[in-house]
């Protein structure tokens, strides 16, 4: 059978005028103006602007985030802002930006300040905007994720070292604000590290957790719930979480010990409950104890209770010579006195949308770090953190249904990439999007709710 069809043959040319791509990249230009991160950059980075140059610091740094939002990788990939100046304003040169990149990093600990603050305002007035969507509204605990990640990278890079995966590169502690399940999640705090830093090092944790809480309103700093694999189960974390006065909680995973494992041998058949799933039905093949009162818990904090999980494993997994009775078990620390097993248990689970948010992040830039001095990358994880902050914040303000959970890839597919023509008419300037593209009415719905938020 001959396909019967015609193939239209398509001549190109590079000649067309008032045509912009990236056009639903206005979304994140709008976010800025919104959250004031925008301006906040300026006044925080105007002290590293030198004497008659034309570009603002605090511009050029809100233009590499915008770039590391719609899927670059590097500091030249700010080119697609440069090409498009009637959607993004003008934009600096390669040699001006790595410049300006170069100073921040030479005086580090005060362009780190500077960046930190603008992003902690921004946050506030996001949260504020959002109001019974943001983390914590309606006075419940602010969900923070502490987790690690490795980076791979070549020996090149300054202070890259061999990682405990037996790679080669960086291995960051990242924390992040849940946002539920109805939401994404954003970054407070990537802290670089060499590749060889420790999973479980005490003092890189409180120093994570520092950098996040000091990013929080005033107002919900004694309102957090720390929550971190086994690598936070450390006395000297554990000590610091839970120190007078700090009023912080937590949940965090509890080491496998021998002592762990013989008392898991001694609860009773009917001390075991079901546990939940992440839609807090009941689970098959998996159940949840207390173990407190059967350990000995000297020398952890006044109060803290463990948890274990008991599940079958799933088809496929290979079983550890740790695993008892042919079934997997988890512990987890927690200093909570009240509350089911089975919601406690779910709740410290639900930390593994962390790992998805770090996911996201190296879809945003944190995949490679492609600058070579220490100090320049630390620059540049700021930037990252930036940009996944700003298409959280994006997605917080001015989308709704399954369109807040939108991983970047998929963001980028169906909202930036939309092709757009710029008219002007009426003393005003329209963006008119493709008619035929499936999510332009959501776009238009997205630009007209951020719009109503900028300040008069």
């Amino acid at each position: 059978m001959k396909n019967t069809g015609r193939r239209t043959k398509i001549t190109v040319s590079a000649d067309g005028s008032g045509i912009v791509s990236q056009a639903g990249g206005l979304l994140l230009a709008r976010t800025l103006q919104v959250t004031g991160m925008d301006r906040g950059l300026s006044a925080g980075l105007g002290r590293w602007r030198p004497g008659r140059a034309v570009h603002d610091p605090g511009k050029i740094v809100a233009d590499l985030v915008m770039a590391l939002a719609l899927g670059g990788d590097c500091l030249a990939d700010v080119a697609m802002l440069r090409a498009q100046p009637q959607l993004f304003g003008p934009v600096a040169s390669d040699p001006v930006v790595s410049r300006l990149i170069s100073r921040l990093a030479d005086d580090l600990p005060a362009a780190l300040k500077a960046i930190r603050a603008a992003r902690a305002a921004a946050r506030q007035r996001v949260w504020a905007l959002a109001d019974g969507t943001a983390p914590g509204a309606g006075g419940g605990l602010v969900p923070l994720d502490v987790d690690a990640t490795i980076v791979a990278s070549c020996s090149e890079k300054e202070q890259a070292a061999p990682t405990w995966k037996k790679t080669f590169g960086f291995h960051p502690l990242t924390v992040f604000a849940d946002h539920g399940a109805e939401g994404s999640g954003e970054p407070l705090a990537i802290m670089l590290r060499p590749g060889n830093a420790g999973s479980n090092t005490a003092a890189d944790h409180v120093q994570a957790v520092r950098l996040a809480l000091a990013q929080l309103p005033k107002g919900l700093r004694r309102r957090v719930l720390i929550r971190a694999d086994s690598g936070g189960g450390t006395h000297e974390f554990l000590a610091w979480l839970t120190r007078p006065g700090r009023r912080l909680h937590y949940t965090v995973g509890f080491p496998m010990t021998d002592d762990v494992q013989a008392a898991i041998l001694k609860v009773p058949t009917a001390a075991w409950t079901p546990a939940y799933d992440s839609d807090r039905l009941v689970r098959p093949g998996a159940w949840v104890a207390e173990l407190t009162g059967m350990l000995s818990l000297a020398g952890w904090p006044k109060g803290m209770r463990v948890i274990v999980r008991k599940e079958r494993p799933h088809p496929g997994a290979q079983l550890r010579f740790t695993d008892l009775g042919g079934h997997r078990f988890t512990c987890f620390a927690t200093g909570t006195k009240g509350g089911q097993l089975a919601d406690l248990e779910l709740r410290h689970r639900l930390r593994a949308r962390c790992e998805d948010r770090i996911r996201a992040a190296k879809d945003t830039g944190l995949r490679n770090l492609p600058l070579h001095g220490y100090a320049a990358n630390q620059i540049w994880t700021e930037l990252v953190a930036m940009a996944c902050e700003l298409l959280a914040w994006m997605q917080l303000l001015a989308l709704d249904g399954q369109a807040r959970r939108w991983e970047p890839k998929r963001l980028r597919l169906r909202i930036f990439t939309v092709a757009g023509r710029l008219v002007r008419g009426g003393r005003r300037l329209r963006l008119r999007l493709a008619a035929h593209w499936p999510w332009a009415t959501q776009i238009t719905a997205a630009v007209s709710r951020l719009q109503a938020l900028e300040p008069g």
